[in-house]
């Protein structure tokens, strides 16, 4: 037969949905005690939002540009002139072997024609092409790299796998303007790191500071929840939930400041893109962004909260 102990000293029977009633309690009366002051409560949930915002907004610029490197011609990739003497079948056959390198992403053949007919239409001198007995322009095979963001070492290497090619009689590529695209994106993302370090911890101190605050005007009512009994953890609670929605708030109005933002730039690039010929669209923040927009803001928020309360619940005691 099973014993069961109940009501003995020093037992403990663990009740779930007491737990679980408590806590729902903790988070509700955290928001109410925030709605309770809306101005000071939505400065310091802006100044968090901006916070947060600055290097998700970073972030997002410097995924924008990779984008719009990948979809220009030519930026990142190479222009092959194939040698007069080629024929079609040779043509498709080089078309084969670039496309079986792993390291080569997009491949597009232009005829003669179809560069003949370009050129007729973007160079004015429709009547003077008109005059030639015979097309001058070769094969082109326009050719990217699997890999958008290849350092400069190893697009060069794969640039000369291309230059080797036998059907190649010219190669284009500008590796300087590859290299100092890529330092200055690599510079953009370290940046958008050390912003991100720096105003994390300033998240933590605004948070931080705004529940000590709130734990000294609430000192005596934490006095006597000493003296009556009350645990740390029991003491604790509330407050961590307050810097939970702190967190969390702020990162939803982080969010909020990021689609702004793309809402407003959305048309002007697009416009912009149009008047390059390119079809380069803005990209916001997408479902990612905001899951981690939202879990970094709720850790801040809890561990800030922690931070303070940890550090006032061992200074307060009652008289």
């Amino acid at each position: 037969m099973r014993r069961r102990r109940t009501g003995k000293k020093g037992s403990f029977h663990f009740n779930p949905g007491t737990w679980i009633a408590r806590h729902m309690q903790a988070m509700v009366g955290a928001l109410g005690r925030l709605w309770r002051r809306p101005l000071g409560n939505l400065m310091s949930l802006m100044v968090i939002a901006i916070a947060m915002a600055l290097p998700a907004g970073l972030h997002l610029l410097v995924n924008n540009l990779e984008r719009l490197a990948q979809g220009w011609q030519g930026t990142t990739g190479a222009t092959l002139f194939l040698r007069m003497s080629v024929k079609a079948p040779d043509v498709d056959r080089l078309i084969r072997r670039l496309r079986a390198d792993p390291d080569t992403g997009r491949v597009v053949h232009r005829t003669p024609e179809e560069a003949l007919a370009e050129f007729r239409r973007h160079s004015g001198l429709g009547a003077a092409v008109a005059l030639l007995d015979e097309n001058p322009l070769p094969h082109v095979i326009l050719v990217q790299p699997a890999d958008g963001r290849l350092p400069p070492e190893a697009f060069a290497r794969w640039f000369q796998r291309l230059q080797a090619q036998p059907e190649v009689d010219r190669a284009v590529a500008d590796l300087e303007w590859v290299a100092r695209f890529q330092a200055i994106v690599a510079l953009m993302e370290r940046g958008a790191q050390v912003l991100a370090v720096l105003l994390s911890l300033a998240v933590l101190l605004v948070i931080g500071n705004t529940i000590r605050l709130e734990i000294q005007s609430r000192r005596q009512e934490i006095e006597i929840m000493k003296l009556v009994g009350g645990s740390h953890a029991f003491i604790r609670r509330p407050f961590l939930y307050e810097g939970f929605w702190y967190g969390l708030l702020g990162g939803l109005l982080a969010l909020g400041l990021l689609s702004g933002a793309y809402l407003l730039l959305q048309q002007p690039a697009r416009e912009l893109a149009h008047l390059y010929g390119s079809g380069f669209a803005l990209q916001g923040p997408d479902r990612l962004t905001a899951l981690v927009l939202l879990g970094v803001g709720v850790l801040l928020g809890v561990g800030g909260a922690w931070i303070a309360v940890r550090q006032q619940l061992e200074e307060i005691e009652p008289a």
